[in-house]
């Protein structure tokens, strides 16, 4: 007997079909993209690794700075400078980095003055601070964040294999306790499994400005900001948008390469984080989209799909066993990857977040417009 019994066969045979086609699309999308990461192994570079400039934007990062410069300045490698744009701070990080100077002589400081007509933002700091730089190969990394090893440098740099210009590196944040931290991570993530994943496919769209590596030719090439200036979000991903191809991005995945930062500690802040990050979603190439619209729609379809099937005998053993299976490889392959990552503990839990995950991000996307877009 049908629970529901005005809906036709025809139409059910139609639900039927769609929810085969959103459990397709999400098991191509698995494998093409977690997947390929899952089973990637990194090339290391035979010889001599290139000089690099690391640098850090500052404003306001006394604190930080304290606990992160030197975990960056005692980096395990054979040259490098690390730049600090102290970009118009009003604590003492100044003074600080000038303490610092004088134990570390490759630490240069460039100091941005306060100016009320400029907004507050990353990407005329980074600009200074690449045109300051030394060497020709850079690499990024903020105030707030600290290298797993004083190997970060060097595992990022092995990325510069078969002619790169673009390294992107994987920014974990620090595990905590509760919900909240744990759907951080999970989001930070499930992104990085998505951005890397897609970069080793050929479709590289962005990276993290905060484990970031390129070379200053990729970065003038493209006149560096130039064309999203306008945007105060976007020194990575948007920048990613104009530089990166197929043929010129590699992937560091070794766990010394990570960067590790505290994640936000309230509901609000995290939110205001997400909506901001959102702001440059809409600058994206139009194929990157469809890319990335893979996984959400198929998703809403075969959750849909499957809701209406579930009320009928005649299919809901079926659908259901499919539906488990869908389940069960994506726990099986993303808990390795996660375990990859560094994120065991979000395993056993991995079903339940990705639930609560899938929900949860249309409301902060829907609403990142109402976002304050002057922070970095």
């Amino acid at each position: 007997m049908h629970l529901i019994p005005h809906i036709s066969t025809d139409f059910l045979s139609i639900v039927f079909i769609v929810f085969l086609v959103a459990v397709f699309l999400q098991l191509l999308y698995l494998f093409l993209v977690p997947f390929r990461l899952l089973i990637y192994k990194q090339k290391n570079i035979s010889g001599q690794l290139k000089p690099v400039s690391i640098i850090i934007c500052a404003r306001n990062e006394e604190d930080n700075l304290v606990k992160n410069l030197p975990l960056i300045l005692d980096q395990h490698y054979h040259e490098f400078e690390v730049i600090v744009v102290n970009d118009q701070s009003v604590d003492d990080s100044g003074h600080l980095i000038k303490a610092f100077q004088k134990t570390y002589p490759n630490l240069k400081l460039i100091e941005l003055e306060r100016n009320k007509h400029r907004k507050f933002g990353k990407k005329i700091p980074l600009t200074v601070g690449i045109k300051g730089a030394k060497y020709e190969h850079l690499l990024l990394i903020d105030a707030d964040c600290r290298p797993t090893s004083n190997n970060w440098a060097k595992e990022m740099m092995q990325g510069y294999v078969d002619d790169k210009s673009i390294v992107i590196g994987y920014g974990p944040y620090q595990v905590e306790k509760g919900v909240l931290n744990k759907l951080i991570r999970f989001d930070t993530t499930a992104i990085a499994s998505t951005y890397m994943g897609m970069a080793l496919m050929g479709r590289p769209y962005m990276g993290v400005g905060r484990n970031l590596s390129y070379t200053k030719q990729q970065f003038f090439d493209v006149l560096g900001f130039k064309k999203h200036y306008h945007i105060q979000s976007g020194d990575d991903d948007l920048f990613m948008q104009e530089a990166a191809n197929g043929k010129n991005v590699s992937v560091s995945i070794q766990p010394e390469s990570f960067v590790y930062s505290e994640p936000k500690r309230s509901w609000k802040a995290w939110v205001r984080q997400k909506q901001r990050h959102y702001t440059t979603a809409t600058e994206y190439r139009l194929i990157n989209k469809i890319f990335l619209g893979i996984f959400p729609m198929s998703m809403l379809l075969m959750l849909f799909s499957f809701f209406i099937l579930m009320f009928y005998y005649e299919w809901w053993l079926f659908v259901l066993l499919i539906f488990g299976l869908r389940f069960v490889f994506y726990w099986l392959i993303n808990g390795l990857l996660f375990r990859k990552l560094k994120m065991k503990d979000l395993v056993a839990v991995y079903p339940l977040i990705e639930l609560v995950h899938f929900f949860l991000m249309p409301f902060i996307y829907y609403s990142s417009d109402r976002t304050e877009k002057g922070k970095w």
